[in-house]
């Protein structure tokens, strides 16, 4: 872990040395320090000194400074959007936080240590800076040795850092299954004490930092180790319903450990926001719904995708979800049962389900329903039944081969022919098809055109000994496409 060997990239080194050379301290700090250190590229780039907000401004061309705590962005020529701003803050005293998230008052130091002690972790308190070629680092509380043992710590007490803003009890869950790092017993145990705490914080702010839960490597520890610290009711307490919900015999787990394997397994195969919100969702309407059946000697859970598709819907408009993410989420876990039955399944009903989750979302039905399996326990990921549902999926998609795959129809037969409807146009459709299925470069509207115009011309047993001939043509095409489609997913 040897921070020389990562670039400190062009932009950021020329804007400290701008405020080295203009007699000001200047130190990168924070996340992308933390970053640094366990050879991560930065998303974002810090900088921490002792020059005043209207110093700092005086000192770039092209700035902006539109908040209460200090922080100038400074805008770079840099096309990387990483670079693009980078933001420069004061040194600051902070006072109390009477409201659990954000300090009373701000002011600046002149000192880097107080700027470090107001910091939530260690591993974020981590200051660094070139001076001569070389970087010298400024490490108060162990951050470096935190980094090497993969320990979430607070700097200084943890119930002053938690009781200051209550939103740092989200991040050190965020900080821990991201990095893959354990939080410290004393952090932990602080966790439990204050996370009534977070009932001061705002939704949107606790539903940034429950995104980047579920969007990191390890979503599945990550909602287990909100349960047990008591911050899960904070965020999606119903959850909490399916814990010890016992299952019928096709599933190796309760409610609550199948919900988290099935997340998992989203994480594990990297899939997008919605479709690991809908593996978190998709059965939150069980314990609900769940009835004793003395026919099956199960439980039943008749109708939980449709209780918990409005559940999932309060849910997420309660955490302030985008719009667009809510819609999708809701019908994903409203037709996540749709592919549980393979006799019962026609083409026609899956091309229904096309349509009611659109065309778009209907291979993200399909990655919930692989969760899904997964989370039963089942290791088998792409067993026979799924794969025929992928293939009845495709073949749903495509557009079957027909006289309408021409570019010419039988109204423009008729106008061209000036003739009214009746069998000799079917005719010529059905022998049109035939020369195109040959020679796919016939089928332009001029070619078309001219050879309807030969065609009518043909006596009327010709006609229809060519037309029988294209319908065969295009049968045989069709199969054979339907062929290629099973064959790929290894169905018949």
């Amino acid at each position: 872990m040897n921070i020389l060997s990562t670039s400190i990239p062009s932009p950021v080194s020329q804007i400290t040395k701008v405020l080295r050379n203009a007699g000001y301290e200047s130190y990168l700090v924070g996340g992308c320090v933390r970053d640094l250190f366990l050879g991560r590229t930065p998303k974002d780039w810090d900088v921490a000194t002792n020059a005043t907000p209207e110093q700092i401004i005086a000192l770039f061309p092209e700035t902006f400074y539109e908040n209460t705590f200090g922080t100038v962005g400074v805008v770079t020529d840099s096309e990387d959007p990483t670079l693009k701003v980078i933001e420069i803050t004061p040194y600051r005293l902070e006072s109390e936080y009477s409201d659990k998230r954000r300090p009373d008052s701000v002011e600046w130091s002149q000192t880097l240590d107080h700027d470090l002690k107001r910091r939530d972790f260690t591993i974020n308190a981590i200051a660094i800076t070139e001076k001569d070629g070389e970087i010298e680092v400024v490490d108060l509380f162990d951050g470096k040795k935190d980094l090497k043992d993969k320990v979430i710590r607070t700097v200084g007490d943890p119930h002053l850092r938690f009781s200051e803003d209550a939103l740092r009890i989200m991040r050190a869950i965020r900080l821990s299954m991201d990095l893959g790092f354990h939080v410290e017993q004393k952090t932990e145990e602080a966790i439990k004490t204050h996370a009534k705490l977070l009932d001061h914080i705002s939704q949107e702010r606790i539903r940034d930092e429950f995104t980047k839960v579920i969007l990191s490597p390890r979503p599945e520890e990550g909602i287990s180790f909100m349960r047990n610290t008591g911050i899960l009711p904070f965020v999606i307490p119903e959850l909490e319903e399916g814990f010890g919900i016992e299952q019928n015999q096709a599933h190796s787990y309760d409610v609550w450990t199948h919900i988290l394997k099935t997340v998992q397994h989203s994480a594990d195969k990297k899939f997008p926001i919605e479709i690991r919100l809908s593996a978190l969702l998709h059965d939150i309407g069980k314990p609900r719904t769940r009835r004793f059946s003395r026919e099956t000697n199960q439980y039943t859970f008749y109708g939980h995708e449709v209780v918990g598709a409005k559940m999932a819907q309060d849910i997420l408009e309660r955490l302030k979800f985008p719009r667009k993410t809510i819609e999708i989420v809701t019908k994903l876990v409203r037709w996540h049962m749709f592919f549980s039955d393979p006799e019962a399944i026609t083409l026609s009903a899956v091309r229904r389900m096309i349509v009611n989750v659109g065309k778009e979302h209907i291979w993200d039905l399909m990655h919930v329903r692989e969760c899904d399996r997964i989370g039963t326990g089942r290791p088998k990921e792409n067993p026979y039944r799924l794969r025929k549902y992928k293939a009845m999926i495709e073949e749903a998609l495509r557009d079957p081969i027909s006289v309408g795959m021409l570019k010419i129809d039988g109204k423009e037969i008729m106008e061209t022919l000036a003739t009214p409807p009746g069998p000799k146009v079917g005719l010529i459709l059905n022998a049109l098809m035939e020369e195109v299925l040959d020679d796919p470069s016939k089928n332009t509207k001029e070619f078309l055109v001219k050879r309807t115009i030969e065609l009518s011309k043909e006596d009327e047993a010709t006609l229809k000994k060519q037309a029988v001939i294209g319908k065969e043509k295009k049968d045989q095409a069709e199969e054979a496409e339907l062929k290629k489609i099973r064959s790929k997913h290894k169905v018949k």
